[in-house]
């Protein structure tokens, strides 16, 4: 019996580990992702942390291994949200572009208001908002979501006109506005939904025709209720579900078309349950316009034979064509011709900020010769969700630069053509680098006298030092040059370009700057200034820091370049003057962390009132922006009026009136009166927190004229 027993429990014990085994592997491969957990921390607080999102958490969990309500998985990725119906009141939090894997995301028939967020999954196969309170415009960002193929955003609050945004919805088959107050005509990329079956715009107040529709493969197509004017396409007419009723469409037979384009009919509004016309009516109609046809093709015909093509049509042409839109980020800058125009001198890479830095052991390069690596300037660790003071962790720092032979350089370069300049700073000039796989980088030629008397290592020092500089909102170094006297900094590309760009030398359409996403480039900017000087052991002093160093990625997320080079600021003063820098900076030596933080006051500023720092065409008064706008930023009426113009009004006063006092604190003359950047950081988060909506009602940027001289990496 004894060894029986003793079997048993042997085998019971084996059987309990190997339970406990498959329990840990189950928990361990069910663990979530952690930028997934962090956006759906942040959604969970904006929603007012609701009772009725079991297993969710504000902070930390493991959405899917604990099954949290609405939350389905694929591995360790969240691939679906689906939370319809549950009276959820807030908003959608600032974090969702982090949901990379997310194919479907419904929110519909709850209680949320405020903005539609400018992140949304980027990923994503279907949306539904429908049935809630958001106001606002349709977020830009789903202009870059090419695999989407159902967006509901009916019964909202929607308004304004629809941007020119859907280019690149090849995919998109349902798309439903529906009961919102939209106006304004009708988007032509709205010719681009080639598979789009389904249009739902009935009770908004969209004007105009809707011969934009003609080309689509629609089979339920709903208009009413609007305040459309025209005629009805006649290829619309043998839809299945049409209804086209409450609008004011035009009476009497449509004009002809040009020769060689189908002939559009009119057509009476049509309600559900509505018949056709007969057949005998259709005939008839058939013959008149067929006449009417005829008619107007020996007429053209005449007229080409009497004279050559109107050069104002041409010129009309040439026109519509310039104004070409082109949606926001998605814009392959592939085409030489480009590289003369110069449009995208300050862009680098687009930074995926879920993703952790591959920084590797910089390998000695023959032609320089370099050195082990010093210490790493960085040796704290660093969370960019958390915002208390953090522990002085130390942790190994390895890096990643790969070295770049000058040959290649030149070659992707065209041997640094000025057809490939893109900008110049004070450091040196900045050339595009184009490869045969499609690949682009930033290339900096430092200016050799920065380099002289600096010491042969003192290069390689510079970039092992920037290559350990690892923040989500920091531009990212991936190689150096350092042969026959030339050194170069090779950067990967951000193809929207710079702050500067955006604030001051974007068209009104394609480049929006919302409110929402200017506190969000505020504070991203914030966290990569307060890494510099709060983390990074020792503190590192970026010394120049301004509008056209900030980059922005495909998601508007801000990157600040130009980090680890104050060496070469110390011996130039190219960046004095320009407007950013704080009254004891007489000299470069001069910069100190507060410094910094003053410079930063001044692109808040800039986000603020839309104006360049020094602006030589403003009356002198108006001509330094911080001596126009400091002493005002107290005064309620006058901020009112320095507020941006481009936002129309649509941001909430007392967003506005906080923001206005973090940029008093970080422009105080004196130095130690000027808050450290966590406070700083602090400030921002508790600005949003406390109005989580942000109330802004569109998406607007800016018009101006481009400069080409105050870029820097």
């Amino acid at each position: 019996m004894f060894p029986n027993s003793q079997t048993g429990l042997s085998t019971g014990l084996f059987g309990i580990f190997l339970i406990s085994i498959s329990i840990l592997v189950i928990h361990v491969h069910s663990k979530t992702n952690s930028p997934d957990v962090s956006a759906l921390n942040s959604l969970y607080s904006s929603l007012n942390s609701p009772s009725q999102l079991s297993g969710w958490k504000s902070s930390g969990g493991d959405p899917c291994g604990d099954s949290w309500e609405g939350i389905k998985c694929s591995g360790s990725s969240v691939t679906e949200i689906k939370l319809s119906g549950l009276g959820l009141t807030g908003t959608m939090g600032y974090q969702l572009s982090s949901l990379t894997s997310v194919t479907n995301f419904d929110l519909s028939n709850n209680n949320l208001k405020g903005d539609i967020p400018y992140q949304l999954p980027p990923n994503a196969h279907r949306i539904d908002l429908s049935k809630n309170s958001f106001s606002g415009m349709v977020p830009y960002s789903i202009s870059q979501m090419s695999d989407l193929e159902r967006l509901n955003l009916g019964n909202n609050q929607l308004n304004n006109q629809l941007n020119d945004m859907f280019g690149q919805l090849k995919k998109l088959t349902v798309l439903d506005l529906s009961y919102n107050s939209f106006s304004g005509n009708l988007p032509q990329s709205f010719k681009s939904l080639s598979s789009l079956k389904k249009l739902h715009l009935q009770n908004n107040q969209f004007s105009g025709p809707i011969d934009v529709l003609a080309s689509l493969p629609l089979n339920d197509l709903n208009v009413k209720n609007n305040k459309f004017t025209g005629w009805i396409p006649q290829e619309l007419e043998d839809i299945d579900n049409l209804e086209t009723g409450g609008n004011s469409w035009s009476d009497g037979p449509a004009p002809p078309p040009p020769p060689g384009t189908p002939p559009i009919s009119k057509s009476e509004g049509k309600s559900k349950g509505e018949k056709k016309s007969s057949t005998s009516g259709v005939a008839v109609a058939g013959i008149g316009i067929g006449i009417l046809v005829v008619l107007a093709a020996l007429v053209a015909l005449l007229a080409r034979k009497s004279k050559t093509p109107s050069s104002h049509y041409l010129e009309d042409e040439r026109f519509s064509q310039s104004r070409t839109f082109t949606p926001l980020a998605s814009q392959e800058l592939s085409n030489d011709r480009r590289d003369d125009v110069r449009m995208d001198f300050r862009d680098l890479r687009s930074f995926d900020s879920s993703s952790s830095l591959d920084i590797k052991s910089l390998q000695k390069s023959p032609s320089i010769g370099m050195k082990p690596p010093p210490p790493p300037p960085c040796s704290k660790s660093f969370s960019d969700n958390e915002f208390a003071n953090r522990p002085n962790v130390k942790r190994s720092v390895s890096f990643h630069a790969v070295a770049y032979s000058l040959a290649d350089l030149q070659a992707a370069t065209g041997n640094f053509a000025t057809g490939r300049l893109l900008g110049e700073g004070s450091v040196g000039r900045v050339y595009r680098a184009k490869y045969a796989d499609g690949k682009v980088l930033a290339v900096k030629k430092i200016d050799s006298s920065l380099i002289q008397g600096l010491g042969a290592d003192k290069f390689s020092e510079i970039v092992m030092n920037i290559s350990k500089l690892q923040h989500q909102n920091l531009a990212d170094l991936v190689g150096y040059c350092s042969e026959q006297g030339q050194n170069m900094l090779v950067y990967e590309y951000f193809r929207n370009g710079s702050l500067h760009k955006y604030l001051h030398l974007s068209d009104g359409f394609s480049n929006p700057l919302t409110w929402n996403t200017r506190v969000k480039i505020a504070l991203g900017t914030a966290r990569a200034v307060e890494y510099l000087h709060e983390v990074c052991s020792p503190p590192s002093i970026h010394k120049n820091i301004k509008s056209s160093n900030i980059l922005l990625d495909s998601e508007l997320n801000p990157h600040l370049s130009g980090c680890g080079l104050a060496t070469f600021h110390q011996r130039t003063s190219q960046n004095l003057g320009a407007g950013y820098n704080a009254p004891e900076c007489t000299m470069p030596s001069a910069y100190t962390l507060k410094s910094d933080v003053y410079s930063f006051g001044v692109v808040m500023l800039e986000l603020l009132t839309g104006r360049m720092p020094y602006d030589s065409k403003k009356s002198r008064p108006e001509q330094c922006l911080v001596r126009w706008a400091f002493p005002q930023l107290h005064d309620i009426d006058a901020l009112e009026k320095m507020v941006d113009p481009a936002l129309r009004g649509l941001y909430p006063p007392k967003s506005i009136s906080r923001f206005a006092d973090i940029i008093a604190q970080c422009l105080q003359s004196e130095p130690e009166f000027r808050p450290p950047m966590s406070e700083v950081v602090q400030s921002l988060v508790r600005l949003i927190q406390s109005s989580p909506s942000m109330n802004g009602r569109g998406d607007f940027s800016l018009n101006s004229s481009w400069h080409t001289d105050d870029f820097d990496y």
